[in-house]
């Protein structure tokens, strides 16, 4: 069945935040009115379960007013719930097949015996970049296959936060080396791109504010690159921190997405501000 007869359901899936958006099928769709649910985590199991069962309730309720059946399911899931890894090309490595078996093995010596228990992926293999590796807990991409059973719905994707937001403006980013960066509610994401390949990626927890963290992030990210232009150029998506207050002389240069007139998807969680440039104040 083509994609313009199904109903596309989109969900931005976090921890104690869902996100839900309902486009109708038809060739002139109008999305309906995203629904966002903030609620309280359960503190005795993992953190995505109550964000699962959440998920059910607002699936249950949208299906009582008009039958999901058949639609097609999207999920966008936070980076609080996906380990990242880049996987450097090798010599030697023929294919696409090859390098997902170099990149598993990459998967064991950085996290160890838990990637027993995670599903991993890769993005589109290219032998001068590499490719990045995402890993998700089995049990959670089960959870959402069991709630797609459930409601009768085709499981089109579930989709990292950190690459579904560069996808989205990847076209418009033309630059040698860039950094690109996804700022959520207790979350950083940074991705260093360079020579034309993806050099490294950080994915860690907010305990700070946000402009003490990332700046001390970058500069670490910059040294073990191990190369550091006069001023690095970054991408910054944080639509959840509209008062983002960053140096204007300490070396970067940041740009605020969405920018170029390309849009956020709209189950993302919702841009404030307008998508200038960062705001900035000098630091000393």
């Amino acid at each position: 069945m083509s994609q313009l007869w199904r109903d596309q359901i989109q969900v931005f899936f976090a921890p104690s935040r869902i996100d839900f958006v309902r486009l109708p099928k038809g060739l002139k769709t109008q999305p309906q009115s995203k629904i966002s649910n903030n609620f309280e985590l359960a503190t005795d199991t993992a953190l995505w379960k109550t964000t699962v069962e959440q998920l059910a309730q607002m699936l249950e309720k949208e299906n009582s007013i008009r039958s999901l059946k058949g639609a097609e399911l999207s999920i966008t899931l936070s980076n609080h719930f996906v380990r990242y890894a880049v996987i450097q090309f090798q010599q030697g490595i023929k294919d696409a097949q090859e390098f997902f078996v170099y990149a598993q093995f990459q998967m064991r010596e950085i996290y160890g015996d838990r990637v027993d228990s995670w599903d991993i992926s890769m993005s589109d293999w290219d032998p001068k970049s590499g490719g990045i590796c995402a890993a998700l807990e089995r049990e959670l991409v089960q959870q959402i296959q069991a709630l797609a059973v459930r409601f009768h719905l085709k499981l089109k994707q579930i989709e990292p936060y950190l690459t579904a937001a560069f996808d989205q403006w990847s076209r418009a980013i033309n630059h040698q080396r860039f950094w690109f960066i996804v700022v959520e509610a207790g979350r950083l994401c940074v991705l260093l791109f360079s020579n034309s390949g993806w050099k490294s990626i950080r994915n860690q927890r907010l305990l700070k504010p946000v402009e003490t963290e990332l700046l001390i992030l970058l500069e670490q990210e910059a040294i073990i690159a191990t190369q550091r232009e006069p001023v690095e150029l970054a991408f910054i998506f944080a639509p959840e921190h509209s008062d983002l207050q960053l140096p204007l002389e300490s070396g970067w240069h940041f740009n605020r997405l969405p920018f170029d007139g390309i849009l956020a998807p709209n189950h993302f969680p919702a841009p404030m501000g307008n998508t200038s440039e960062l705001p900035a104040h000098a630091s000393t």
